[in-house]
C-alpha cells in the first residue's frame, strides 16, 4: 500500500476541533482501517487536537493548527502542529501525581503517550509526532 496523506488546517476553536471524527473516519473508509486502530487514532487526534488549541494556541481563534495523517502499510504517522510559544515535554503534569488526580485537565500528554507506539515532541513542543503500528 502506497503511502496515502491527508491534512486538516484548523481555526484555534473547540467547534474547529469537532471535524475531527468525521476526518478520522474518512481516512478509516479510504484506508480500509480496523475499529481498534480507527478508534486509538480518533482519540489520539483529538486530544492533540485539544491541546494545541487550548495549551499551544491559547484559544486565539486568529491561529491555526494543523493536522497532517500519513497513513502506511505498517504505521500511521500523525502530525499536529501549533502557532504557540512551545514546552517543554518533560514539565508536563503528571496526572498520576495524588496532587493531580482530581484535576480536569493535564491528561492529554499522558494519553498520547501511553496508547502511541511512539511519540516525539518536536519544534520546541509546537509539533507532536506519534506513531501508530498496524
Amino acid at each position: 500500500m502506497p503511502k496515502q496523506t491527508f491534512r486538516l488546517t484548523l481555526k484555534s476553536t473547540y467547534e474547529e476541533s469537532e471535524k475531527i471524527p468525521d476526518f478520522v473516519l474518512d481516512i478509516q473508509d479510504k484506508c480500509l482501517l480496523n475499529e481498534d486502530v480507527t478508534s486509538t487514532l480518533m482519540l489520539l487526534a483529538s486530544e492533540a487536537v485539544t491541546n494545541a488549541i487550548e495549551h499551544g494556541n491559547r484559544s486565539d481563534p486568529s491561529k491555526i493548527v494543523k493536522i497532517t495523517i500519513n497513513v502506511l502499510a505498517d504505521k500511521i504517522v500523525t502530525h499536529v502542529i501549533d502557532q504557540g510559544e512551545g514546552f517543554k515535554p518533560e514539565e508536563a503534569v503528571d496526572p498520576l501525581k495524588d496532587e493531580n488526580l482530581l484535576n480536569t485537565s493535564g491528561r492529554g500528554i499522558f494519553l498520547i503517550q501511553e496508547l502511541s507506539d511512539e511519540v516525539e515532541f518536536l519544534n520546541e513542543g509546537r509539533e507532536v509526532q506519534f506513531i501508530i503500528y498496524r
